[in-house]
């Protein structure tokens, strides 16, 4: 079954190479192929791409717009990936790139899945997207538990993968731009379900790779307007099972704390009625708005202050508390959401 990879980058020259090297191993069969889709501001990345000893052919894509979502996009349409029975996308800003995780993605897709996604253990100040909005909302409205839903490192079939180029060819133009940026993981997730089962594998070592924190405004901004239109399609499951969450333990310096509640007190100011309308409600309100026909950027936005906030609480109330109770404080609220989605139930 022939493989290929999709491997997005920008600025990355540090990593690319070993990530490179890292998917050439675990791709087997002939005729595998590793394409690298560049947006660098320099050739830098692509001429460390290019230079990597591969078994696998290679072609560099460069001077593609930026953007994640479009660099996969332009990539999938390739005729050396869109031949692939399967395909690989990793992260290029990975500095811990391990064969086994990218072999063990490979193989659940031969094997069946639509698309197979890495779950890999994240510390509690870490993943907030995930935790508090991607991974709930996804569960509430699908019935579909995936622990790291916004992963970037996943395989999917070349059903699901076409599956993909096609709704995103149908997509208004407001929501195809923000699949053409961080909103491109939510969106093959969501597309892929419908081509086959998910399989979230999961993993013991954590992925070292740049933070998320200081692209969060650009993050949510491309995802969460994905995440409702697609999850607002769909019928709340009756019941979900209870959410066990992996959060990592450790202990945030007292400066780098306040250096996140900065960034974030300057982000928005806190919304009317914040304590009085509790997280996850107002994510099940901007999934209503979107179900009952409002556009989904303008129930993101609205949705950006309560979000933000919600992550502040998070920071400060979270640092004191021990692994479990955060645990336990991310499942009571997963499970909450669900209620508030479903037709008939008090909230």
């Amino acid at each position: 079954m022939r493989a290929a990879a999709i491997l997005p980058s920008r600025n990355e020259p540090a990593t690319v190479a070993a990530v490179t090297a890292a998917v050439d191993r675990a791709l087997s069969g002939s005729g595998a192929v590793i394409v690298n889709a560049d947006s660098s501001d320099t050739p830098a990345t692509t001429s460390a791409f290019t230079a990597a000893p591969t078994r696998a052919a290679k072609t560099a894509l460069t001077c593609l717009v930026r953007g994640k979502g479009a660099q996969i996009l332009a990539a999938a349409r390739r005729p050396e990936v869109a031949g692939a029975e399967v395909v690989l996308i990793a992260d290029t800003d990975t500095k811990n790139p391990d064969p086994a995780v990218y072999r063990a993605l490979v193989e659940r897709a031969r094997a069946g899945a639509g698309l197979a996604i890495a779950d890999y253990p994240r510390h509690w100040d870490e993943a907030n997207l995930t935790n508090h909005l991607a991974r709930p909302l996804i569960a509430a409205a699908t019935g579909l538990d995936v622990p790291q839903p916004l992963a970037g490192d996943l395989a999917l079939s070349a059903a699901a993968l076409a599956a993909a180029v096609r709704a995103y060819d149908a997509l208004p133009r407001e929501l195809a731009g923000c699949v053409d940026g961080y909103g491109i993981d939510a969106f093959l997730l969501l597309t892929a379900a419908a081509h086959g089962p998910v399989a979230s594998v999961r993993f013991e070592e954590a992925k070292l790779h740049a933070g998320s924190f200081p692209h969060l405004p650009d993050i949510y901004r491309q995802a969460v307007p994905v995440l409702l239109h697609l999850t607002a399609a769909r019928t709340p499951a009756d019941a979900v099972a209870p959410a066990a969450y992996r959060v990592g333990d450790r202990v945030l310096a007292p400066e780098r704390l306040q250096a996140m509640l900065t960034v974030l007190d300057g982000l928005t100011p806190a919304p009317d009625g914040y304590h009085g309308h509790p997280w996850p409600l107002p994510v099940a309100d901007a999934w209503h708005s979107v179900n009952s026909g409002g556009p989904a950027v303008d129930a993101a936005r609205r949705l950006w202050p309560h979000y933000v906030w919600r992550v502040r609480d998070w920071l400060t109330g979270g640092q004191g508390a021990a692994p479990r109770q955060r645990a336990a404080t991310l499942a009571a609220a997963h499970a909450r959401l669900h209620t508030a989605l479903t037709p008939g139930v008090p909230r």
